[in-house]
């Protein structure tokens, strides 16, 4: 089985007019989210921008609508075998994950911690999040369980594309309300599990759950690719998912994270659409020949270092809080902030530079490929934040 177009709708006018630089730029500024969510909920709050930052974790979820996106536009109209596509995406996402698993269990083993064997050999094994134990979700490298759902997206796309579902406009649109209700009802399905763990995982980790967002994304993608322009320009989209996140501050006040209509499930659940809606814009914006202000070579290549800061940043950040300490008082903690991310950022260019981006290109290499064509755009796919 590979991955091919098979439809007799003609694609768009607009498919053929090279990348989307823009979606390298949102890149970056997804994954700064999550950095911020993380030093919000572990380093102490800052005025104004821990409010807005707390739910963060959020960029999860756009990192996985883009994923669907990008695979979409890159593989739609492609007779690529599945053996190709997926050693592609093991060359992307693998040896970054296995280098932060090793600093991560380096790390917990200078500062003293204990860490799960098993649950370093589950992320190694891209399986972790499916159980729900703290050891197999957290261990290895606690950034890199998104990573587990990745590899079930990817396992399954060429059979997603291969369905009748996408082939036309109308069955986009069809699929696109369907998973959004769906969301909504796994959401709502959330208030009759009554262990916390147990919700939780279902709610924020489980593979097939996430995997709603995914296929919004590939169906935006694919719409798109065929000339769909999205009802909302660039800043209107930004705006939308800015006042979501202004929204969820009034929430997060009124109802406790533990309980299953929180803000804290929300974020992550109801916000697919508004990101779909982002990437869709940015896309049809770099399609249009329009300056967004993501496509720039600073911000390309803070893009193309986002992978690497999303898996070294909570390593930097838990060694720094166990060798100063938790920051007190706005100034200590606003420098402690800088500190990591500085830090964090830096190292997350030389890991790109020195082991991510050499590593993929060696593997594409050395593993199974499609003859090359006149004309033949080379696979620049996204696996996560």
């Amino acid at each position: 089985m590979g991955i091919a177009r098979q439809s007799g709708e003609p694609s768009g006018s607009l498919a053929g007019r090279g990348r989307l630089p823009s979606l390298t730029g949102l890149r970056f500024w997804a994954a700064l989210v999550v950095v911020l969510y993380h030093l919000s909920r572990q380093a102490g709050r800052l005025p104004v921008l821990s409010d807005l930052a707390w739910y963060g974790r959020s960029g999860v979820t756009f990192f996985f609508v883009l994923s669907g996106f990008v695979l979409a536009w890159t593989y739609d109209g492609k007779s690529v075998p599945a053996k190709v596509f997926m050693w592609r995406r093991f060359a992307r996402i693998w040896p970054m994950l296995a280098v932060s698993v090793v600093a991560s269990v380096a790390a917990w083993h200078a500062l003293g911690t204990e860490w799960s064997r098993k649950g370093v050999v589950a992320t190694l094994l891209l399986v972790n999040a499916w159980v729900p134990e703290q050891a197999l979700l957290k261990g290895g490298n606690p950034a890199a369980w998104s990573l587990s759902d990745e590899a079930w997206f990817y396992a399954t796309f060429p059979l997603l594309m291969a369905l009748p579902l996408l082939r036309t406009s109308r069955r986009r649109l069809w699929v696109a309300i369907t998973v959004c209700a769906a969301s909504l009802a796994v959401w709502l399905a959330g208030s009759e599990i009554t262990d916390l763990l147990t919700r939780r995982w279902f709610l924020d980790y489980f593979p097939p759950v996430r995997m709603l967002q995914f296929v919004l994304g590939v169906a935006a993608g694919l719409a798109v690719k065929r000339g769909w322009r999205p009802p909302v320009n660039l800043p209107v989209a930004v705006a939308l998912v800015v006042a979501f996140q202004v929204a969820l501050i009034p929430w997060s006040r009124a109802v406790p994270d533990s309980a299953w209509n929180s803000a804290y499930s929300a974020s992550h659940l109801l916000s697919a659409p508004l990101f779909a809606a982002l990437v869709s814009a940015a896309a049809y914006s770099d399609l249009q020949r329009r300056t967004t202000g993501l496509g720039g070579s600073w911000m390309i290549r803070l893009g193309n270092w986002s992978f690497a800061w999303y898996l070294i940043h909570e390593i930097v950040l838990r060694v720094l809080l166990e060798v100063t300490g938790r920051p007190g008082g706005t100034v200590d903690t606003a420098v402690f902030w800088a500190l990591v991310l500085g830090v964090s950022l830096a190292l997350a260019g030389l890991a790109y530079h020195c082991v991510e981006h050499p590593l993929e290109r060696f593997l594409r290499r050395v593993g199974p490929r499609v003859p090359e064509r006149p004309g033949h755009r080379k696979d620049e796919a996204l696996p996560v934040s």
